[in-house]
C-alpha cells in the first residue's frame, strides 16, 4: 500500500522481465571482472564499463559489490540444482561433466568459469558473509546429489545403498571440483581424455552395488 491507501501497481510483466535482464546482464559482467582482476581490484566502474551502463543504474539493483557476488552464488546453485533435477539412472553423467569441462576451457563469461569457482572459493575463505553463502548453497546442492544417489531406479535415480551415499557424492563432488582446477592448470587436456577417463571410473561410482 502506498502512504495515501492507494494501492501501489505491481510491476508489469514487461517491466520485470527487462529488470530480470538487466540483473543478468550485470552478473555477466561482474563474473567477466572478478575473473580478469579479481574481487579486490575489480570495481563497480569496472562492472559498469563492461555492462555498457552506469554504475548508477547497477545501484539500483545491487547495494554493491557483496551482493553482486551473493547473487552469483546463487544463481550457481539454481543452475547446479536444474541440472541434477534432470538427472535419472540413465542419464549420460559422463558427456554432461565432459561438456561442462569444455565450457570451462572456453572461459564462457554466462557460465561458473573455472577461473571464478577458484575466486569464490579463495574469497570466502576471507570474507563470512560470502563464507555461509557458499556453505548454505554448497549444502542444498549435495543434499540434492544424495537424493539422486538414494532414490530407487524406479523413482529416476541410482539406488545406491543409504551408508555410501555420503561417500558417492564426496568423490563425485570431488571429481568435479578437481576438473575445474585441470581446466585452468592443464589446458593442453583434451575433451576426449577426459571422456576416457571418466568413462574407466564413473561407472563404479553410479552403480548400486558398492
Amino acid at each position: 500500500m502506498s502512504t495515501s491507501g492507494t494501492p501501489t501497481a505491481k510491476p508489469s510483466a514487461k517491466a520485470a522481465a527487462r529488470a530480470q535482464a538487466q540483473r543478468e546482464r550485470i552478473l555477466v559482467a561482474a563474473q567477466q571482472c572478478f575473473v580478469v582482476h579479481g574481487f579486490h581490484a575489480a570495481s563497480m566502474a569496472n562492472i559498469a564499463e563492461t555492462a555498457g551502463m552506469s554504475a548508477g543504474l547497477i545501484y539500483r539493483y545491487f547495494k554493491g559489490k557483496n551482493d553482486i557476488i551473493l547473487a552469483i552464488i546463487e544463481r550457481q546453485l539454481e543452475e547446479a540444482r536444474a541440472d541434477v533435477a534432470k538427472l535419472h539412472s540413465s542419464s549420460d553423467l559422463v558427456g554432461g561433466i565432459a561438456e561442462v569441462f569444455q565450457q570451462w576451457q572456453a572461459n564462457d563469461p554466462s557460465i561458473t568459469s573455472a577461473a571464478l569457482f577458484l575466486e569464490l572459493t579463495a574469497e570466502a575463505t576471507r570474507d563470512p558473509e560470502i563464507a555461509a553463502a557458499t556453505h548454505a548453497s554448497d549444502k542444498v546442492f549435495r543434499a540434492d546429489l544424495a537424493s539422486w544417489f538414494a532414490r530407487s531406479a524406479a523413482e529416476g535415480g541410482l539406488g545406491v545403498p543409504k551408508q555410501q551415499v555420503a561417500t558417492r557424492v564426496l568423490i563425485l563432488q570431488s571429481l568435479i571440483e578437481g576438473l575445474a582446477m585441470r581446466a585452468i592448470s592443464q589446458p593442453d587436456l583434451t575433451v576426449e581424455q577426459v571422456k576416457d577417463a571418466l568413462s574407466q571410473f564413473l561407472p563404479s561410482l553410479l552403480t548400486a552395488q558398492a
